[in-house]
């Protein structure tokens, strides 16, 4: 009887919660997942520290982080302490523009240095938790985005060019946050050990009111429970 290889995979691993429901599907589905997580210039990095527990605890085969610094351009209330983070007190009060929350190219440059990751240890496979339902109206998280990088993935690679083809996997693109809770507690995803929050305080308590901790709030809301990192 042959026994199936496990799949490499390269799995995408902020440190919060859509991340880590990403990577505990890869598991699932029977992959071997390699995580990476960046070191981008971001305001706080207390997220790095929860994806390597979060490694640890869900079983990433490896994990690196990667130092690069988006920073230097800003334009980013992420990545530059000059714009506030927005604060508001329900997800109804969310605006319908891109928020200066957004970092111009983030998923671009995460995604590049994945598959550049990705052609090392020979996957085909990527990761990475976008969501197109419940999330802050990023360009770079829309289905159109993920299509257009895996073309490209394709045509400027070594692998791509010798019929390797890479898939660029998005679990979650059509999943409310609610669902997505669901799905990872099916899973066993220990939500308490992620941070979404834009603006946590100095120890790392999540501020509870920019959108990120919102969408979060309502996500466990919907699913009867309360949020285990709160």
């Amino acid at each position: 009887m042959t026994i199936p290889v496990s799949r490499p995979a390269v799995v995408l691993l902020s440190g919060g919660l859509d991340s880590a429901t990403c990577l505990a599907i890869a598991l699932s589905e029977g992959f071997t997942p390699h995580a990476i997580s960046f070191r981008y210039g971001q305001r706080h990095t207390y997220e790095l520290d929860r994806a390597v527990m979060l490694a640890s605890s869900l079983g990433a085969a490896s994990h690196r982080i990667v130092d690069i610094n988006l920073s230097q351009f800003g334009g980013s209330a992420l990545t530059d302490s000059a714009i506030d983070v927005p604060k508001n007190d329900s997800v109804d009060e969310l605006g319908e523009t891109i928020p200066v929350t957004y970092v111009p190219a983030r998923n671009t440059v995460f995604l590049s240095l994945a598959l550049a990751m990705a052609e090392t240890i020979d996957a085909a496979d990527v990761f990475i938790g976008v969501n197109a339902l419940d999330y802050s109206g990023y360009p770079d998280c829309r289905p159109e985005f993920i299509q257009a990088f895996e073309t490209m993935a394709n045509l400027a690679t070594r692998a791509g060019v010798e019929g390797h083809r890479l898939k660029i996997h998005t679990p979650l693109i059509d999943l409310s946050k609610s669902q997505i809770i669901a799905r990872g507690l099916a899973l066993g995803v220990d939500y308490s050990l992620t941070l979404s929050c834009y603006d946590p305080d100095d120890n790392a308590r999540p501020c509870g009111h920019c959108d990120a901790c919102l969408l979060r709030q309502k996500g466990f809301q919907e699913n009867g429970i309360s949020d285990p990192a709160s």
